[in-house]
């Protein structure tokens, strides 16, 4: 039973997987106001109706990769040895996973151009960031405990994942020229200077 379940889960998420570049590159084909949910069934070998057993609409598709990155963030800050001061925790968390990504992953700089052209990608991205504060500043509070108070792990999680964004932005703009993992270092080194 448990291995058939395992091999279910693991179809699933092929399928949520081949959805999602099946999107990205429709998207980056075509253009995403070009792209119809029928379409990328199609090129998925799905049909609409299995589309929308993994997805609501072609913005959760094309977003899909990122929340998986994002959920893998929130899981590496847990994982760190809980003797770690919270944006310790954090800043080794970034770089574990700017070093798995390496060289540069050519889908950050796609989904980050595309969001910034398109309000409704905009507006879904920013959801999903939402979710992701509270679930890092979850995580936050659990290695710092009551002691910190309530606030602290909300500010200490908007102000990373806020210095992540701007690290992307900045990739973008410098047109890729260095790694992101340089910028998020730069970024990062800025904000844990405080703002005396």
């Amino acid at each position: 039973m448990e291995s058939s379940t395992g091999l279910r889960e693991r179809k699933k998420a092929a399928t949520r997987q081949a959805v999602h570049e099946a999107t990205l590159r429709l998207t980056v084909e075509h253009g995403f106001d070009h792209v119809t949910v029928e379409a990328v069934a199609d090129a998925a070998g799905i049909s609409r109706r299995t589309f929308s057993n993994y997805f609501t609409n072609k913005e959760d598709a094309l977003l899909y990769g990122e929340e998986q990155h994002i959920r893998a963030l929130v899981q590496a800050v847990r994982d760190r040895p809980a003797e770690e001061p919270a944006w310790a925790a954090l800043r080794a968390a970034v770089g574990q996973f700017t070093e798995r990504m390496a060289p540069p992953e050519r889908e950050w700089a796609v989904r980050t151009r595309l969001a910034l052209r398109h309000p409704s990608l905009l507006a879904r991205q920013l959801a999903d960031h939402a979710a992701l504060e509270r679930d890092l500043a979850d995580a936050v509070a659990a290695r710092t405990g009551p002691a910190a108070g309530t606030v602290r792990p909300v500010v200490l999680a908007a102000g990373f994942l806020s210095s992540l964004r701007i690290a992307m932005r900045t990739w973008i703009e410098e047109d890729e020229a260095r790694g992101p993992g340089a910028v998020i270092e730069e970024i990062l080194d800025e904000m844990g200077r405080g703002f005396d």
